[in-house]
C-alpha cells in the first residue's frame, strides 16, 4: 500500500511524458527521437522517484531503489506509449 502513490505518480508521468516530449521534439529532423527521449526522461524520473519514495521496499540499498525506479519509470513510459497507440488506432487498428 505504501508503493501505490509512487506507482500512480509514475503512471501519470508515463502517460503525460509522450505528448510533452512530442511537443518539444516534433520537428522535421527530430521526430524520430520522440520515443527514445521519452524513455530516457522516464528512466531519470523513475530513478528520482525510486530514490525518494518507497518503491523497492524497506531496507533496500540506494542502488536497488534507483534500479527499481528506473525499471518502473521505463515500464510506465511503455504503458504510456500503449495508451496513446490505443487512443490513436483503437482496439482493432493495426
Amino acid at each position: 500500500m505504501r508503493r501505490l502513490p509512487a506507482v500512480v505518480l509514475l503512471l501519470v508521468l508515463g502517460i503525460v511524458s509522450l505528448p510533452l516530449t512530442a511537443y518539444f521534439a516534433d520537428g522535421e529532423r527530430s521526430e524520430n527521437w520522440i520515443v527514445p527521449v521519452q524513455l530516457v526522461a522516464m528512466a531519470i524520473v523513475g530513478a528520482l522517484v525510486g530514490a525518494l519514495l518507497p518503491l523497492a521496499g524497506p531496507g533496500a540499498s540506494t542502488i536497488r531503489r534507483i534500479g527499481i525506479g528506473v525499471l518502473a519509470g521505463v515500464t510506465m513510459a511503455v504503458v504510456g506509449i500503449g495508451v496513446f497507440w490505443l487512443l490513436l488506432n483503437g482496439i482493432r487498428g493495426a
